[in-house]
């Protein structure tokens, strides 16, 4: 993946989490960063790094991108010819392992924005792992998940019923 091509990325999910419902655009990026960080980059420096005009990018404006966008700075650079994402190492943590897969997930479900926000999230637990386990806890016990989505989510009519052994009915 090219570097303007993780920075669009990162821009969507961004916009996901924000609760936006679609990527966060240029002008919020650089206003966000405004913000939250106290420090400026222009719209136009974005915008050529996107297009691949500006194939490269500072040192400064890496680690600002990488500390809004929280990733590690060495993300956002071209991947190197050959490389796959969906290769996994084996030296990875299952943690590790599993918010890759999350974030995959998140980009495959863009078009359905509330599972993508949730596998997002999910991603961005400190403990990714025991998240499932919680979640297959609730599955497992009769009942709790139908009586915690009506608890928590009382509005929400979309949310179809789950029935034994997490089968949506």
């Amino acid at each position: 993946m090219k570097l303007g091509d993780k920075i669009r990325y990162l821009r969507e999910v961004e916009g996901s989490l924000r609760g936006l419902g679609r990527p966060m655009n240029q002008v919020e990026l650089v206003e966000g960063i405004r913000k939250e960080l106290g420090t400026k980059i222009s719209q136009s420096y974005i915008s050529q790094i996107e297009g691949g005009s500006r194939p490269h990018m500072t040192q400064a404006t890496r680690s600002l991108l990488a500390k809004f966008f929280k990733v590690h700075p060495g993300f956002l650079v071209d991947d190197p010819e050959g490389f796959h994402t969906e290769l996994v190492s084996d030296l990875r943590t299952t943690e590790g392992k599993l918010d890759v897969w999350l974030l995959q997930g998140a980009e495959r479900f863009a078009s359905d924005a509330a599972v993508s926000d949730v596998l997002i999230k999910a991603a961005r637990q400190k403990d990714t792992r025991s998240c499932f386990l919680l979640l297959g806890a609730i599955l497992d016990t009769p009942g709790l998940a139908d009586r915690l989505l009506e608890a928590l989510r009382p509005d929400r009519g979309e949310i179809s019923k789950v029935g034994e052994g997490g089968r949506s009915l």
